[in-house]
């Protein structure tokens, strides 16, 4: 029983890009990869959108924030974890369909690299 639908089965007009481009930049695209700039301000909440590939995340600025669900359930807050030092690099999987609230002082700013050769590779298995 899957819990949660593949990430290649999620709405494309949820990609970041379309559904929250006030909050994402795109800064280089090709086959492989796809560079984002995400910069959401204190007290700023995005709309629901998706980031349907894996990466890894460059950390410019950090504050705490709640990430919900399409149906408004928490699925993440920072504040019950450990901050991430500015310059930091982290993975993260595909994310689900998302809002990202900045309950912190700062703005989060962010890149991410998204690697989108793993889902090619999925699909080819």
């Amino acid at each position: 029983m899957r819990l949660m639908p593949d990430a290649m089965e999620w709405p494309p007009e949820l990609d970041a890009l379309i559904a929250a481009p006030q909050f994402h930049t795109l800064l280089f695209e090709n086959d492989s990869v796809r560079v984002l700039e995400t910069r959401i301000r204190p007290g700023e909440r995005t709309p629901l959108h998706t980031h349907c590939w894996p990466g890894v995340l460059y950390v410019i600025s950090w504050s705490d924030f709640i990430r919900r669900d399409a149906e408004g359930r928490v699925l993440a807050d920072s504040r019950l974890q450990d901050a991430v030092p500015s310059g930091s690099a982290v993975w993260t999987m595909a994310l689900q369909p998302h809002t990202l609230e900045n309950v912190g002082e700062a703005e989060i700013r962010m890149l991410t690299v998204e690697l989108k050769k793993e889902n090619e590779l999925k699909k080819e298995q």
